[in-house]
């Protein structure tokens, strides 16, 4: 008889990344931000500028567009000018946010970074902004519900959503239009309620799915040199547009928020803008990214940092409208306070995006956690095998 053959060594599967592990690197990926698909360059593996650069500056006009808000009622200008960015600040972070989620799917580690980097920070702000309005606005009476998302926090709720219906995106035939049309009858639908802001996550649901859909040859595209000329001409039809529409249309169309009957208006128009309103946002992301830097620059490495600036300033810009800045002084009324409100808000963002505040606020946004999950059975092999060794 032949000699049994010895039975051959299984090996381990390589060892992923422990879940919750705290990268302290710069090219370390923020929770919240654009997950799934790596932001680091195959090549060199470094951070791609281009995408940190345009979620910077994405979040830098949500701080302004958020203080020119209590300026709009006295001024034209500050109304158009605030519904031209409301256009396409938020579906750029949104299309670059699917773009980076077009590889998840229900893997461990996957989903344990959903958990802490979405919906932990969650219900840690949710919960704050909870106790800063009741102390702020003099409101104790103010409820402390996770199913109604309270300003900002909406975001992570729909990411959340978005993400977990990422597969169910990468099979269907005509994904773009499908979430097109659902977003179309969820605008013409007043019964779906408030019930976590089901109504934004709904509407802004095809500019994630743009996102999923899009290659790197496509933002190649949009950065070509006739792109950038062409956006300065697109750029200044939409604030003329704008102007002439400040006074005849609420801006509320562009929050995505409510219905059109909650609009004050009949569902066939909730039906044509809410596709109107997708192209023309389109249009203007596409002119954005075009101007968006693809090398480094020194806002660089703020772009990892944007999702801790886009909560934490929520504290500010409600604040000063709890505590009536703009209501008891009149010089942020002026041309000269406008302009001066406008770059504070540039500042303060700018601020919460760096690294000294990351730290600081680390343990809400990008908490380890690992005693809440279980261990990966390879691992717990591996950790044997280095010990009887």
């Amino acid at each position: 008889m032949f000699p049994a053959a010895p039975t051959p060594r299984r090996e381990l599967p390589p060892a992923r990344e422990a879940a919750g592990t705290v990268r302290t690197k710069p090219a370390a990926r923020p929770p919240g931000a654009p997950e799934g698909a790596s932001e680091h360059s195959p090549k060199t593996g470094s951070r791609n500028a281009f995408f940190d650069n345009a979620k910077y500056l994405a979040i830098v006009l949500v701080a302004m567009g958020h203080s020119w808000e209590p300026l709009t009622d006295g001024s034209r200008a500050a109304e158009a000018l605030y519904m031209t960015v409301y256009t396409f600040h938020m579906p750029a972070f949104i299309i670059i946010s699917g773009y980076f989620s077009r590889s998840f799917d229900m893997r461990k580690d996957r989903l344990q970074r959903l958990i802490t980097g979405v919906a932990v920070p969650y219900i840690l702000f949710e919960t704050a902004y909870a106790f800063f309005k009741r102390w702020a606005d003099d409101d104790p009476g103010h409820p402390i519900s996770l199913l109604d998302p309270w300003f900002l926090t909406w975001f992570l709720v729909a990411l959340f959503i978005w993400r977990l219906t990422t597969p169910l995106w990468k099979i269907v035939r005509w994904p773009i239009p499908l979430a097109v049309a659902i977003a179309v009858l969820a605008s013409v639908s007043p019964d779906i309620g408030d019930d976590l802001d089901l109504q934004r996550v709904l509407q802004f649901l095809p500019f994630f799915v743009l996102g999923l859909s899009l290659r790197p040859e496509h933002f190649k595209l949009v950065q070509r040199r006739a792109v950038r000329i062409a956006s300065l001409p697109i750029f200044a039809c939409a604030l003329l547009m704008a102007y002439w529409a400040a006074p005849r249309m609420s801006s509320a169309w562009f929050y995505h928020r409510d219905s059109a009957q909650e609009l004050g208006t009949t569902w066939w128009i909730g039906a044509v803008m809410t596709p109107a309103l997708f192209g023309c946002s389109i249009v203007l992301v596409a002119c954005f990214f075009s101007w968006v830097p693809t090398r480094r620059t020194w806002f660089t490495v703020l772009g990892a940092g944007t999702l801790y600036g886009y909560l934490l300033h929520g504290f500010l810009a409600k604040g000063s409208r709890f505590w009536g800045w703009f209501d008891d002084y009149a010089w942020p009324h002026t041309p000269v306070g406008e302009v001066a409100v406008t770059l504070l808000a540039a500042a303060i963002v700018t601020a919460l995006c760096t690294p000294p505040v990351r730290r600081v606020f680390r343990f809400a946004m990008e908490p380890t956690m690992a005693w809440a999950f279980r261990k990966d059975p390879a691992e717990k092999a591996r950790a044997r095998e280095r010990v009887g060794a």
